[in-house]
């Protein structure tokens, strides 16, 4: 497996925790090196230890995780995003916070990384070393969603209070996307 291959899978694989690092970007106070270090972290530790985790599980468990990593997703991104909404709906005043939980971290970092670990099946079954493929995956997705927090706080400065619903709904609709990409559920629909 070649390094452009490894690196465009990777960049692919952090697409959906760059959105989410976007919307705390954009519903954090005062980002700072540290904060936007400690987003890109979580991410990066998760999206990379998931295909190591999928890689040792390899073949015996591949049936089991695709049947149901869609529904996870798709749970605790819309428990995650109705949680901001409504406590943008608590605190319309003031819907920013300095801090962002590392449990609610940990919950994102798990919602968004669920392909990675399907991913590191796949590769169980391509006889690759995988070491140095989950680190490039942790080090791309660890300077995406630091950007993608970043790039937050500029658009969160520009929707004010009501950045934590946009953000809410950000994470609503990255589960629906996850579930429709593993389900094709919105194309039956249409």
């Amino acid at each position: 497996m070649g390094f452009l291959t490894i690196f465009f899978t990777a960049f692919a694989l952090s697409m959906d925790a760059f959105a989410v690092s976007l919307t705390k970007g954009m519903t954090l106070k005062n980002i700072n090196f540290w904060l936007a270090s400690k987003v890109a972290f979580f991410f990066g530790l998760f999206q990379g230890g998931m295909p190591l985790i999928g890689y040792l599980l390899g073949v015996n468990f591949e049936s089991y995780i695709k049947a149901f990593d869609h529904w996870i997703a798709l749970i605790l991104l819309i428990f995650l995003g109705l949680k901001m909404i409504l406590d943008a709906k608590d605190k319309p005043e003031d819907t920013t916070s300095y801090y962002i939980n590392n449990k609610d971290l940990i919950i994102l970092s798990i919602a968004t990384s669920i392909d990675a670990l399907a991913v590191g099946v796949s590769f169980s079954f391509l006889s690759v070393n995988i070491i140095p493929i989950s680190i490039t995956i942790s080090l791309v997705t660890f300077i995406v969603c630091f950007l993608g927090v970043l790039l937050g706080k500029k658009i969160g400065n520009l929707f004010k209070s009501s950045a934590q619903i946009i953000g809410g709904v950000l994470l609503i609709l990255i589960g629906l996307n996850i579930f429709n990409d593993h389900t094709g559920i919105i194309n039956l629909l249409f």
